[in-house]
């Protein structure tokens, strides 16, 4: 089957086309993990500063999509990359069709790019883990937690360098268009989404 994805003369055996809209995916995404994210807090730790509140969404969520607040992201939708990646073409759950909407940006989610395999499961295994280990320490006021936070800050930052870094070698040395060419999926998916993970990482340092 034809897919949608650059270079068009890639190989993607197995592809089966999304069912549902994007906006449908992103809103069903996007309310759960924010939902689940300040009610938990809240009725566990009611007596949890604003401001804390929102540095733990941020580690019990990590912004995916640029207004949800790491670990559950981490954990277990880009676990679910990690765990799947030989099936992603084939995939047709919510998390499957969302990881084929963001390749749009990003086809090397397609095609088994050693690269974004090994960077995903890093981020699974060990940021995520780490974020509910920082949700802890800041809950607790723990005196490893800004030490934490900067070892998690730094790592986050080196893989989102490293992501960038190599999408462009590919499309300005070797000529490979790994992203369509509609500004809303390089812009939107590609710069702004992964673009919270150079600013609010930065931030944390």
């Amino acid at each position: 089957m034809a897919h949608p994805y650059y270079p068009v003369r890639q190989d993607i055996g197995g592809y089966i086309a999304n069912a549902s809209s994007t906006l449908n995916l992103l809103s069903i995404f996007v309310a759960g993990l924010a939902m689940s994210a300040f009610i938990l807090t809240i009725r566990l730790y009611p007596r949890t500063s604003f401001g804390d509140l929102w540095t733990i969404v941020w580690f019990a969520l990590c912004e995916k999509y640029h207004f949800i607040p790491g670990g559950c992201v981490h954990l277990f939708f880009e676990g679910y990359f990690a765990y799947n990646f030989r099936r992603m073409p084939a995939m047709t759950d919510v998390f499957g069709q969302l990881w084929k909407e963001y390749s749009l940006s990003d086809s090397r989610y397609q095609t088994q790019s050693a690269f974004v395999l090994c960077m995903e499961s890093v981020t699974a295994f060990i940021w995520g883990p780490l974020s509910f280990a920082m949700v802890f320490r800041i809950i607790r006021d723990h005196p490893l937690r800004h030490a934490v936070q900067l070892i998690f800050s730094l790592g986050q930052l080196y893989g989102v360098i490293l992501y960038y870094a190599t999408s462009l070698f590919d499309h300005y040395v070797l000529d490979i268009a790994n992203s369509r060419p509609e500004s809303q999926r390089f812009w939107g998916y590609f710069i702004l989404c992964n673009g919270f993970w150079v600013i609010v990482p930065s931030s944390k340092l």
